[in-house]
């Protein structure tokens, strides 16, 4: 009964909830851009008062950046942290939004009521449904629902800079029992969901070198080595005829997927023609013997970002280049070392290289390892099932195949997994203009958190 009363308190008191979100998202909090550093700023402090309001003992520290909220309150035997991103994106091209960004507006369209306005869906709309779910349980209990701490970032959409000194400066005080990351989305735009895989990330950008300088090709054609043939012939040895990376030891630290994840993977019913489709393309290029959804949530790749080289201007200039560049990337899964795939990767590449070339590595060996939370966790299946609860149909564990490297450090730094939850939608444009969040996702969201939290604290 006392949590059937939250879910009405907040049923009740959605317009103010939808006020106060209008309220922040008129802060151009764009945190990439310096001219924007005092909104930012009068963000956090917004932030902090709202928290404060809440029974928080809350506060806006100082960074070399843009501040962290930080706020504690409450009592329980399992202590959360939750996090989300209170910076957002640049708005520009501004001629191709249908409403001033940072003017906020809830517009009807032909599939519902959407909230439209920057940082709706990226991160604002998101963080407050966990805000909003704190204030209906205090209003109805007169107490916090568990021992909770707020880290909101203001640094997010511009890659962080402070966060891991952050982490690190105050690992004691952070550190909780349990990390809990709105900053996804649901399924399909659908299917309630728990994000428990995240892909890490390694990079690497060089240079093949053959001639001292660009040759005339009808001197040099036929006798010099071509850097772009040798750099065209290397990259397209990166792979077999099945897809699988030809770089040794690419896969001894990938673990196999779970029977039981594949099994619920299955049961999604991933659309890929339409996936595919949706972007001009129509047949799968992974490796063939897994399923559309091991390729890009649990196995690992190797992908050519930029090639370039010669001249590639108006016309024609016949030269033989000196040079060639590439830009590879690497995404990563399971216990795979971003430095030991590397590392391998420059070996195999050197090997590679006839007489007369060289290559040169413009980055050091560097990168993120992937993120793979402990579902056996009791928790993780509790939160399944609250979601399952509001959403009228089966929560689902799913992976994502980009990196939010937070839920990295929550583990490397704070010792702890995170639980990513999200009610964002494919089609909410985050980063382009026209940002919206749906109004559903916005209230299911805040009643999602309701009934997580009634069974976790």
């Amino acid at each position: 009964m006392t949590l059937d009363a939250v879910l009405a308190r907040i049923d009740e008191t959605l317009p103010q909830a939808l006020d106060r979100l209008m309220d922040l998202l008129r802060i151009p909090s764009i945190s990439t851009d310096p001219a924007f550093k005092p909104d930012c700023a009068r963000a956090a402090d917004w932030l902090v008062a709202d928290l404060q309001s809440l029974g928080f003992d809350a506060r806006a520290a100082a960074t070399p950046g843009h501040p962290m909220v930080v706020g504690h309150g409450g009592t329980g035997a399992r202590h959360i942290l939750f996090y989300g991103h209170y910076d957002v994106q640049p708005v520009d091209p501004l001629d191709l939004w249908d409403r001033p960004p940072f003017d906020p507006e809830i517009q009807d369209t032909a599939k519902g009521r959407v909230i439209r306005a920057r940082g709706s869906s990226d991160d604002k709309g998101q963080l407050m449904t966990f805000i909003e779910a704190c204030r209906a349980w205090k209003a109805v209990h007169g107490s916090l629902p568990g021992k909770l701490t707020i880290f909101l970032e203001g640094e997010e959409e511009s890659g962080s800079p402070s966060l891991i000194p952050f982490l690190q400066e105050n690992r004691a005080e952070l550190s909780c029992d349990l990390a809990l990351i709105c900053d996804t989305g649901l399924f399909e735009g659908a299917v309630p969901a728990i994000t428990t895989m995240l892909r890490g990330l390694a990079k690497s950008e060089f240079t093949i070198r053959a001639a001292s300088r660009d040759l005339h090709s009808g001197m040099y054609g036929g006798l010099a080595r071509n850097p772009l043939h040798v750099m065209a012939d290397l990259l397209s040895r990166l792979h077999d005829s099945t897809g699988r990376v030809q770089v040794p030891g690419f896969y001894d630290d990938v673990a196999e997927l779970p029977d039981t994840l594949r099994q619920q993977w299955q049961s999604l019913a991933f659309d890929h023609a339409s996936y595919l489709g949706d972007v001009g393309l129509s047949h799968p290029a992974g490796e063939q013997d897994r399923t559309p959804l091991e390729m890009i949530w649990s196995r690992p790749t190797a992908e050519v970002n930029g090639l370039w080289g010669g001249y590639t201007g108006a016309g024609f200039k016949t030269v033989l280049p000196g040079d060639a560049h590439a830009k590879v990337s690497f995404r990563l899964v399971s216990n795979q070392d971003p430095a030991k795939i590397l590392t391998a990767f420059r070996s195999w590449a050197q090997a590679q290289m006839p007489p007369d070339c060289d290559i040169l590595w413009h980055d050091g060996i560097d990168g993120s390892p992937a993120s793979v939370m402990e579902i056996s966790d009791p928790a993780f299946e509790s939160a399944r099932q609250a979601l399952t609860d509001e959403w009228g149909r089966p929560a689902a564990f799913v992976g994502a195949g980009g990196s939010i490297p937070v839920a990295g450090y929550f583990k490397s730094i704070l010792g702890m997994d995170a639980m990513l939850i999200g009610f964002g939608k494919d089609d909410d444009q985050i980063h382009s203009p026209n940002e919206k969040y749906d109004l559903e996702s916005f209230h299911k969201g805040i009643r999602s958190w309701a009934r997580i939290l009634a069974r976790l604290a």
